[in-house]
């Protein structure tokens, strides 16, 4: 089943929560927003939520500079 992450496609075999696939694209989860088919998750529902064939996810993390 084919998703989009962050614009590239993954392909995956089953379903998966979308907090397993957060954890396999970053590493540590503070400072991280997540948009799932366009609408943006409060981290509580990361979790149990299942990602769904064709979804569409960015993941974006905040960066700090000067």
């Amino acid at each position: 089943m084919p998703i989009e992450i962050n614009g590239r496609t993954r392909e995956l075999e089953t379903p998966i929560m979308l907090g397993e696939l957060i954890d396999a694209e970053v590493t540590d989860r503070r400072g991280v927003a997540v948009s799932l088919n366009g609408e943006v998750l409060p981290r509580s529902d990361w979790d149990t939520t299942t990602v769904d064939d064709g979804a569409r996810i960015e993941v974006v993390g905040a960066v700090q500079g000067g």
